[in-house]
């Protein structure tokens, strides 16, 4: 790819993931100039220009690339995905990494996935959708236990439910389709067999009908230790997940990545992005349990870091329809990130606790902000269920976790909550190994 003067970069969104991308655009030797809308202060000390326009409002989002001459839109959020910014933004002839609102439905409807999925014959488990709780609650009757409710629109990662009887099956339904637990998302649900394995996912760079996939890694959703308590939007990732090894990596791209690639092309969809899948490894192969259309969040904070390849070319060139002359080279490094949260995240939890950071970091450690603010005093507070992503970069992922938990213990505020045991089973299958 060829690339002429330095670039203007507007990174949209204010979380861990947008400060990863905002941290790989000002690395980059291809640009010249970061904004970031609305930003963290994260972004701010990392020298981005932080803009105060919410991500999700998509007249001045485009208005503020427009003023300030962007070259290229890099949209960390799924929301203003599926409200149509990348739209909005190729109208004003723009770029933009990330799909238009047609792609976005992939992970604005879950039932539009599944049907989709099981069109092109893409492994996954039986699903029926509701939009009538009667008719859910009928289906409940006769089915199998545990068994997984979803609200079919976007809830930030916690709209899933595990029911491991009928009686919580039923009152997920009321919860969701009465109660409207998720507002419009859960006007419509996703009732949907319980795949069992262990979950994993890869990110794939889409251009069209050129991939590629980036390093495996894993993501920890549930809020305590042993994968326990509720869905989060993530407590911590880890890459790579050793858990998938070249041949089982092959056998993903061939009966899911690939015939994915070809139904979206197939369908009409021009995507320019990434395409999340979450997989869980079962006993039969693996299976997709759902498409994001954007990086995940804290997978990010482990995978762009390990990137040997400019992040910024990759996604310049996956604008441009050119993804096919890039070629991605890996670290050959672990990743580890924990993320640090309010306590009572995912429910209700404190908001503007001080924060007290380290004056340096030591190589290899990186520190993400995700939920944060300043105030006028200039000190940094929580602002956020999930405060800061702490990455660990280490030659394995031993030392990867050394590297972050050190840093956990170097950051504080009173309600700081954080997971010990991320990436404990693959720490384990090392342990096994030796």
């Amino acid at each position: 790819m060829t690339q002429q003067s330095p670039i203007t970069v507007l990174v949209v969104g204010s979380g861990g993931r947008e400060h990863t991308l905002a941290w790989a655009c000002k690395k980059s030797p291809l640009v010249q100039r970061v904004i970031a809308a609305p930003g963290n202060p994260g972004m701010a000390s990392d020298g981005c220009e932080c803009e105060k326009v919410a991500a999700d409002n998509i007249e001045e989002i485009v208005q503020l690339a427009v003023e300030t001459c962007v070259d290229l839109v890099i949209v960390g959020p799924e929301v203003p995905l599926s409200l149509g910014l990348v739209d909005a933004l190729a109208a004003e002839g723009i770029l933009a990494y990330g799909p238009k609102a047609d792609g976005a439905l992939f992970e604005a409807s879950k039932s539009h996935t599944k049907s989709f999925l099981l069109k092109y014959g893409i492994p996954t488990g039986a699903a029926d959708s509701f939009e009538s709780a009667e008719a859910a609650k009928e289906y409940l009757d006769t089915a199998s236990y545990p068994i997984v409710i979803k609200a079919d629109g976007l809830a930030a990662g916690k709209g899933v439910i595990i029911a491991e009887d009928h009686e919580k099956a039923i009152q997920t339904v009321e919860d969701m389709l009465v109660g409207l637990k998720f507002g419009d998302s859960s006007k419509t649900i996703l009732i949907e067999e319980c795949l069992q394995g262990e979950e994993t996912s890869i990110h794939v760079i889409v251009s069209g009908s050129d991939y590629l996939i980036l390093p495996t890694s894993q993501d920890h959703k549930a809020i305590f230790e042993g994968d326990k308590g509720p869905n989060t939007g993530g407590m911590g990732a880890y890459s790579p997940a050793d858990l998938i090894d070249d041949a089982l990596m092959q056998r993903i791209e061939n009966e899911i990545v690939k015939p994915s690639i070809d139904g979206l092309v197939a369908e009409g969809v021009d995507y320019r992005g990434t395409l999340y899948i979450g997989l869980m490894m079962t006993s039969s192969g693996p299976k997709v349990i759902e498409f994001n259309v954007r990086f995940g969040d804290p997978e990010t904070q482990v995978l762009i870091p390990r990137l040997k390849t400019d992040p910024v070319e990759v996604m310049l060139a996956t604008a441009r329809g050119e993804l096919g002359s890039i070629n991605v080279e890996v670290e050959d490094a672990y990743a580890m990130t924990v993320v640090l949260a309010s306590n009572g995240y995912p429910e209700s939890y404190p908001k503007g606790e001080t924060i007290t950071l380290p004056e340096n970091l030591a190589e290899g450690q990186l520190l993400f902000h995700a939920g944060t603010k300043q105030v006028e005093n200039g000190s940094i507070v929580t602002n956020g269920g999930r405060v800061m992503g702490v990455t660990g970069l280490g030659a394995n992922l031993e030392e990867a976790a050394k590297k972050a938990y050190d840093l956990c213990d170097q950051v504080g505020f009173e309600s700081k909550y954080l997971r010990r045991d991320i990436g404990a089973k693959e720490l384990n299958r090392h342990k096994a190994a030796t």
